[in-house]
């Protein structure tokens, strides 16, 4: 075995190293296996104290056995040790009364509308383009209806509110029909078709506009007569107040004719539409200097002398 030469640098570091790796394992294991100092003193374990009561009976002390073989007396003194007491029930609460005809309805949830679903209206066979005249008065006397469209053939007959009228076949495309003053005697709206007497062929529908006529707008006073001239009416325009005198055959408003002149009422004729008018007398409104009735003629014959 050779020995190591300290003459080298290198052979004092390893000795060294060795060394002080060795000093480090011996102080490594003395702490594993002995320690450096003394443990840390248990604290001893707390009794807990509860006042004594007479359902708290304290158990009986027993004296310490020594072992025979001189080891450490064992603690058989079990004072500490104390009866756990568990509560008893509760105080007894009687179950609260219950209504059993009480009771929460569920909301009812309405069902959704359903809506009924709409059949298409099938395209009549024969058309109805147009009618002419489209607007006429009311009470005014048998007139003339034309009606142009397509597919009209000879069997078909024309319908103002489901009342058939005196048709006239003119050609595929034209017919005519006679409408009668009753249909026209109230203001409104009318429906024209054309169709057969069965329904098998219709058109569509038109609508005839009925409007109200003119009326004279005058209230009849008074009236004026003499046993030698005519009688005069005394009429009073709703408009403007005015006080107008007139005689069988005077026009008014460019087309009311007086035709006749009474005590009980005034009789117009409509010049345009030969529609009959009627005014019964009334008072009408206050004016000065206006008639409110026929005066009393004066007698030829009465003595003026006293």
């Amino acid at each position: 075995m050779e020995l190591t030469d300290f003459s080298k640098p290198g052979e004092k570091k390893k000795l060294i190293w060795a060394a002080v790796l060795g000093l480090i394992a011996i102080v490594f294991l003395w702490w594993t296996f002995i320690g450096f100092g003394k443990s840390t003193p248990t604290a001893p374990a707390r009794t807990s104290t509860t006042q004594q009561t007479p359902g708290n009976r304290p158990s009986q002390s027993r004296p310490v056995n020594s072992s025979s073989n001189g080891t450490e007396p064992q603690l058989t003194n079990i004072s500490y040790m104390q009866e756990v007491v568990l509560p008893g029930p509760g105080p007894n609460v009687p179950e609260p009364k219950r209504n059993i005809f009480a009771y929460v309805l569920k909301p009812v949830q309405p069902a959704p509308a359903v809506l009924p679903s709409q059949t298409p209206t099938p395209t009549p066979p024969v058309l109805l383009a147009n009618i002419n005249p489209q607007n006429v008065y009311a009470r005014t006397a048998d007139f003339t209806l034309e009606l142009a469209g397509d597919k009209f053939s000879p069997d078909m007959r024309v319908f103002v509110d489901g009342r058939e009228l005196q048709t006239k076949y003119k050609g595929p495309q034209q017919m005519s029909a006679t409408v009668p003053a009753a249909i026209i005697a109230n203001p409104g709206m009318r429906d024209v078709q054309v169709k057969t007497q069965n329904g098998s062929a219709y058109s569509n529908s038109a609508k005839l506009s009925i409007a109200p006529a003119p009326t004279p707008n005058y209230s009849y006073v008074g009236i004026i007569g003499t046993p030698t001239h005519a009688d005069t009416a005394i009429l009073q325009d709703k408009n403007n107040k005015e006080i107008l005198s007139v005689q069988r055959g005077d026009l008014l408003s460019g087309r009311f004719r007086v035709t006749s002149i009474s005590e009980k009422e005034i009789v117009f004729m409509d010049a345009n539409l030969k529609i009959k008018h009627t005014l019964a007398m009334t008072e009408g409104e206050r004016v000065a200097g206006a008639p409110l009735g026929r005066p009393t003629p004066r007698v030829d014959s009465e003595d003026d002398e006293p």
